[in-house]
């Protein structure tokens, strides 16, 4: 799906361009898949900030995913629509199954309506089939993945990703992940064949401020521009260094930029073979 790229009308357009819909199906959402769902706008239970930055934005319908698809095992089902889903960055393809129901799933890259796609634990490999991870062909673009069995598609979810199947080793896949990482997932997990689509939603350029704001995110402010009380690199005259011993702080005064922050080991360890941090730019 290409990019658009606005007339220079304004400072603000001169950059910016923008997602061209033109593939998509012109329907409103599925009236028994979509609900409202309240903001909440980085606040917790006690209307307190605990995450800074957002708020605002564009009123969204929830638009329920189905990211499992095995309590439909064996069923095909036909591709009706594809649409544009603001909640996720990737598209959504409206599925109805030969029972009759109607259900969302990530459209892959490619997939077009009035294709016809399944879920089973071994079946036809073609983008948007959903299958167990050891039946799928090693080299094989996969997303959607489970990690662990039941639960549904956890990673590889966002527009343009795809994780590689490296292999099948006893009970266990090695997959590797779109950032490098080669981590083992059982090989009853499911994942779905081909890349998520939109692959160009990382060339999007959002051309002025107030588009970031439609989406919910609001302005963040340097530390150093800030007042003394107000955060560690505050205070001073103008634009002051950071001038600390310590190095960079954080609002709250703990240590910041490329400081480890995972202190313990974590169960899953033995599943990560290569770690992403492996992955070094050549210089």
């Amino acid at each position: 799906m290409p990019l658009k790229k606005m007339k220079p009308t304004t400072p603000g357009r001169r950059q910016m361009t923008v997602a061209d819909f033109s593939g998509l199906t012109r329907k409103r959402p599925e009236k028994a898949l979509a609900s409202g769902r309240q903001r909440i706008s980085g606040r917790n239970s006690g209307g307190r900030i605990t995450v800074r930055h957002r708020g605002g934005g564009h009123k969204r319908l929830w638009r329920a995913i189905d990211f499992r698809r095995t309590d439909k095992k064996g069923i095909p089902a036909l591709v009706k629509a594809l649409e544009y889903d603001p909640n996720r960055s990737a598209r959504i393809a409206l599925l109805q199954y030969a029972d009759g129901e109607k259900r969302y799933i990530l459209a892959p890259d490619g997939l077009i309506v009035g294709n016809q796609v399944v879920c089973a634990e071994c079946t036809k490999v073609k983008p948007g089939n959903r299958m167990q991870l050891r039946y799928i062909p090693v080299g094989y673009k996969i997303f959607n993945i489970e990690m662990v069995m039941g639960k549904g598609g956890r990673i590889v979810r966002s527009a343009g990703t795809a994780a590689t199947l490296m292999g099948v080793d006893g009970e266990y896949a090695l997959v590797q992940l779109p950032s490098g990482e080669v981590r083992k997932i059982h090989k009853n997990c499911y994942a779905t064949i081909g890349t998520v689509s939109n692959p160009e939603h990382n060339l999007v350029s959002i051309g002025k401020a107030g588009r970031t704001r439609w989406l919910g995110r609001r302005p963040q402010v340097l530390g150093k521009s800030m007042n003394a009380v107000d955060h560690p690199h505050g205070g001073g005259e103008g634009h002051s260094p950071v001038g600390l011993k310590g190095g960079p702080k954080t609002p709250w005064g703990k240590k910041a930029l490329g400081v480890k922050t995972r202190h313990r080991k974590q169960k899953s360890d033995r599943l990560i073979i290569r770690r992403r941090t492996h992955k070094r730019r050549k210089r």
